[in-house]
C-alpha cells in the first residue's frame, strides 16, 4: 500500500503529466475552454487510463513481447468506446462539447506510455495506483488550465459568475491563442522558480552557468556553458582511456605471469629429467667396474 500511494503521489503531483513530463498537450490545449470541460476530459481519461493499466498488468505475463503495442492499442481503444457510449447515454452535453476529443484518448501518450513504460513491466495493484495517479494529475493540469481560461475569458468559473458586471471578458482565452498564452504563462512561472519541468534541464544548478535554465542562456552564459560541457566531456573521454590502458596493461601482466609460470614449469621438468637420466646412468657405471 504504502508502495502504491507513492506512485500515486508520483504521479499527480512529482511528474505531473500537464505540468512536468508535459504530455497530452493536443487535448489540453483543445479541451480547457471551460472548467467543466476540463474536468470531464481529465476524468474520461482517468477512467481509461486505470482500467486499461490493471488490465495490461493482468495479461503482462501472457502479451508476447513482438506484439505488446498492439495489443495496448487494442486494450486502450476498447475502454474508450465503452466511455464514450456511457458519455451519450449519460452525459450528452459533456460527449458534445468534447467531441472528436473523446475517441482520441486512443492515442493519447499518456495512456500508452504508461501501459508501455509501467503496467506492463509491474503488478496490478501497483498500476492501478500508477494510473489514478497520472490520471488525477492530467485532470488537475486540465482543470487548472481551464478555470484560468475561463475566468479571463467569460468571468465565469465552472459557469457560476466570479467577476464584476463591469468586467470586459478577454475572448481571445476562450480561443485556441489563448491555451497557447496560458500555457507559456504557466511555463515560463515553473522555468522563473526552477520548478521541475521539461523545459527545464535535471542538471544540477551548481553544474551550469546559468542554473540549468536552458530557455534562457544566451551570450556569455552559453559560452561559458559550452566550454564546461566540453571539459567535462574531455574528462569523460580521458577516464574511459584511463580504464581501457588499466585493462590492457592487467591483461599484458596477466600474460607475462603466465609465460613466466610456463617457463618455470618446462625448466622445472628439464631439470627433473636430468636427473631421472643420471640417476639410471650410475648402476651402469657400477657394472662395468
Amino acid at each position: 500500500m504504502k508502495q502504491g500511494l507513492k506512485q500515486f503521489w508520483n504521479g499527480l503531483i512529482k511528474e505531473n503529466p500537464t505540468f512536468v513530463l508535459m504530455l497530452g498537450m493536443c487535448p489540453t490545449l483543445a479541451t480547457t475552454t471551460s472548467a467543466k470541460n476540463a474536468v470531464g476530459m481529465g476524468l474520461t481519461t482517468t477512467v481509461v487510463l486505470v482500467l486499461s493499466n490493471i488490465l495490461i498488468s493482468l495479461l503482462r505475463k501472457v502479451i508476447p513481447n513482438k506484439v505488446r503495442i498492439p495489443a495496448f492499442i487494442v486494450v486502450i481503444a476498447s475502454f474508450v468506446t465503452m466511455v464514450e457510449f456511457l458519455l451519450k447515454a449519460y452525459l450528452p452535453g459533456l460527449n458534445k462539447s468534447l467531441g472528436i476529443y473523446i475517441p482520441l484518448i486512443v492515442v493519447n501518450c499518456i495512456i500508452l506510455g504508461r501501459a508501455e513504460a509501467f503496467a506492463y513491466k509491474n503488478p496490478v495493484l501497483l498500476s492501478m495506483f500508477d494510473g489514478l495517479g497520472m490520471g488525477l494529475g492530467f485532470t488537475l493540469g486540465l482543470t487548472s488550465i481551464g478555470v484560468f481560461r475561463e475566468l479571463l475569458g467569460a468571468g465565469e468559473i465552472f459557469g457560476i459568475r466570479v467577476m464584476p458586471a463591469s468586467y470586459e471578458p478577454l475572448a481571445i482565452f476562450v480561443m485556441a491563442p489563448g491555451a497557447f498564452f496560458v500555457l507559456a504563462l504557466l511555463t515560463a512561472l515553473q522555468n522563473k522558480f526552477k520548478a521541475p519541468s521539461a523545459t527545464n534541464g535535471t542538471a544540477k544548478a551548481e553544474t551550469l552557468v546559468c542554473g540549468g535554465n536552458c530557455a534562457g542562456c544566451s551570450g556569455r552564459e552559453c559560452a561559458a556553458n559550452h566550454a564546461l560541457l566540453s571539459q567535462k566531456k574531455e574528462q569523460l573521454l580521458a577516464e574511459e582511456a584511463a580504464r581501457k590502458a588499466a585493462l590492457v596493461k592487467a591483461a599484458a601482466e596477466k600474460k607475462a605471469a603466465a609465460a613466466k609460470t610456463a617457463e618455470n614449469r618446462v625448466e622445472t621438468a628439464d631439470a627433473i629429467n636430468a636427473k631421472v637420466a643420471e640417476a639410471k646412468a650410475k648402476p651402469d657405471n657400477k657394472e662395468e667396474n
